[in-house]
This record gives structure tokens, sequence and C-alpha cells, in this order.
């Protein structure tokens, strides 16, 4: 099938592999334009445009696609249709018709669940014991259209958001296929169940931890690898990338085990073991590692920064 492509993180890049791999012909590429990364603040390419180069496929990094340059672009490429995944872009209404079979997304939430940006770490947040993949026809809606395919998938009681990508985005690449190769079915949402997936942003990751454990917990996973859970001790801030519940008690924050190589905190119900954690400017480390070159005491607590 004569396929345009429209994605940016490796999500979409193993959907774009696994399009190449089963013969699809890619007559074009879109994916965002290269953005500074590092502390170098380099110009980095996109995990899709990374996978694009190497298949030696027609790259375009649109700002936008709401300009009649754009539209042109994908009216000329003549394409059966536009598999979207993780773009970033709005797709106007203009573009949608375009292709011959119209615009595919693969959403990563069991729609209409979680329709949004953040969809795999909502689910974390919220409990949920199980997500997927559902493949979807494009509307002008925010992940409103008729679903084509769907498929779920159990939840861990200790997976991150990043091993659930993971697990979500080889799924995805599998449905995307089995979807092209057969006719289209289309089955309407209900919109009465629809929950919305806000993006995430990095004041969320604020540990609370007048919080019970277990929704400290969740936080602590649906936030690894991005942008990291932290709290902040004596002026300091600590991330925090792995925990496990603990039957400890004591103060919310409070350093409640003097154990070698053991950090427990108190939440406000229950407590957690932190298994890996993190200084500012330093590496990922497991609890015992890290304690052997910081010291916490019994009876520290950790809070919110101190407002400046």
């Amino acid at each position: 099938m004569r396929l345009i492509f429209a994605g940016t993180p490796e999500f979409a890049a193993i959907a774009l592999s696994a399009l190449v791999e089963a013969g699809h012909e890619i007559v074009l590429v879109l994916t965002q334009p290269d953005r500074p990364s590092g502390r170098g603040l380099r110009l980095e390419p996109s995990a899709v445009k990374k996978t694009a180069q190497k298949q030696k496929l027609n790259i375009s990094q649109p700002q936008t696609l709401k300009h009649d340059d754009a539209t042109q672009l994908i009216r000329e490429a003549a394409a059966d249709a536009m598999i979207v995944a993780a773009y970033g872009l709005i797709l106007p209404k203009t573009i949608l018709p375009l292709p011959r079979l119209g615009c595919i997304n693969i959403h990563a939430s069991l729609l209409p669940r979680w329709r949004g940006a953040a969809p795999i770490q909502r689910a974390i947040l919220a409990g949920d014991k199980r997500t997927g993949i559902t493949i979807m026809q494009m509307d002008e809606g925010l992940d409103t259209g008729d679903m084509l395919a769907q498929q779920a998938l159990l939840i861990g009681g200790e997976e991150t958001a990043g091993e659930l990508h993971d697990r979500l985005a080889t799924l995805g690449a599998e449905m995307i296929n089995d979807v092209l190769s057969a006719p289209l079915k289309q089955q309407p949402q209900d919109n009465a169940l629809a929950t919305y997936a806000a993006k995430i942003s990095k004041s969320e990751a604020l540990i609370d931890w007048n919080e019970d454990a277990v929704t400290i917990h969740r936080k602590i996973r649906a936030f690894n690898p991005f942008p990291g859970a932290f709290s902040v001790l004596g002026g300091e801030t600590i991330k925090f990338w792995r925990a496990s519940p603990h039957a400890a008690t004591g103060a919310p924050g409070t350093v409640c085990t003097s154990a070698p190589g053991e950090l427990v905190v108190a939440c406000g119900k229950g407590a957690l073991s932190i298994l890996e954690l993190q200084r500012a400017g330093g590496k990922r480390m497991a609890t015992a590692a890290f304690l052997g070159g910081y010291s916490i005491a019994t009876t520290a607590r950790f809070g919110a920064p101190t407002p400046s």
C-alpha cells in the first residue's frame, strides 16, 4: 500500500519500521523539526527521522500543517492512507480526506478512555488494570474518530510508563499492519465513556507525601522515565525511579528505617521502600549504592521546595 507516515518519538518509529518491513511503500515521512537536546542543546533529530534516514525515505519537517504548502505536499503524495502515531502536530480538517482511505491513528489506550496526549501515564496514575492500542480513523475531534481495531494489555503492578510504552509500541506496530491487510471496518466510540489524558507537566511530578503510598507508587511508575517523580531533602532535589510498598508508618515524608542499604519513606497512609533514586546532576542508582555515597539520617524528612 502507498502510505504517508506522520510521527515523531520512538513509539512511532517502531510502527514505521514495521510498515517498511511489511513491504508498504512509504512515499513521505512527516516528523517534527529537530529539537535542542542534552546539556549542549544541540539539535537532535526525532526517532522517526533517524529511522526514515536509515530507510532512505523522503522526509519533511514542517513547523505546522496549516499552510498550503503542507497540504499540497500531502496531496501530491497521492497516498492510499496516512498513518499517524504520536506526531505532535494537529492535522487540519482539509488534510484528513486527502489520502484515499483517509488518516489512520495508532493510539496508546482503549478509546474512548484516555483521549489526548499522555494516555500511558494517565492510565498508570489512575490505577487502571489494563490499557491497550486502538487503531482509529481520524476525524476533526481529539481522538474521537471511529475505531478500526482494538486490543488490550494488562498493566503490571510494578510496570513503569517506559516499560508499558515499549509493549504498546510493539503491539501498535503489529496491529497497524493487520488493519491495512483487511477491509476497514469502523465502529463508533461511546462518547459518554470518554476521559481525557492531559499532557504531563513537570509540576505534577512533585511528590506530596501526604498522599497514600499506593498513589505515590503510581506516580513514581507513571513518571518513569519522564519527567521523574521528585522531592527535596535538605534543599537538594532527589528523583525517585522505583519503589515498592512497605508496612512502616511515620509522619509523611519522614525516613523511617535505619537498616543498612535501605530507604523507607512514610506516606499519608503506608510507606514506600525506595529502590532506585538519583541526585540532581547524578546518575540513577540502586538505593544501597546511593546510600554508600550520600548519608540520609533516620527521621530526615522529604518535603516540597522552600518558596523563594
